[in-house]
């Protein structure tokens, strides 16, 4: 079943992401190779847009929200992660329309289906103690 939506840009979102931590693309080589791709039609496309600049363009932030919240630096997490995460900070970040427990919930099944075993436990403890600090009221 294909992804479609938010959830699809949020998926299409991780793997360019992914990509971008192995080859060292950046978001505009992504956004033009990724807007070729089949799921690109499927997702919500300007979600996926808006998520993509959004990690590159904060991505020392969101690195440090990893730092602040998490007990792995950045540098050594897991790629799929490392990638969910900086969705996942974006989102709270940025996105006050999304529910941090809608985003959390999402970036744990990104973790689940794309990175490695246990690894979304990780994602989990680590957004719990960004989301209190990020959306404090909610």
């Amino acid at each position: 079943m294909q992804a479609t939506g938010r959830n699809g840009a949020r998926r299409l979102a991780l793997q360019a992401l992914y990509q971008s931590q192995l080859a060292g693309h950046d978001a505009d080589d992504l956004l033009g190779q990724y807007r070729d791709n089949p799921d690109y039609e499927r997702c919500d496309q300007a979600y996926f847009d808006t998520l993509l600049d959004q990690t590159h363009r904060y991505r020392e932030q969101l690195d440090e929200d990893i730092t602040a919240h998490g007990k792995i630096a950045p540098a050594h997490l897991d790629p799929v992660e490392h990638a969910a995460l900086w969705i996942a900070l974006a989102e709270l970040r940025f996105h006050d329309d999304v529910p941090a427990p809608v985003i959390i919930n999402e970036a744990i099944e990104l973790a689940k289906l794309f990175g490695a075993e246990g690894g979304h436990k990780f994602v989990n403890g680590l957004l719990d103690k960004a989301a209190r600090t990020l959306r404090p009221a909610g």
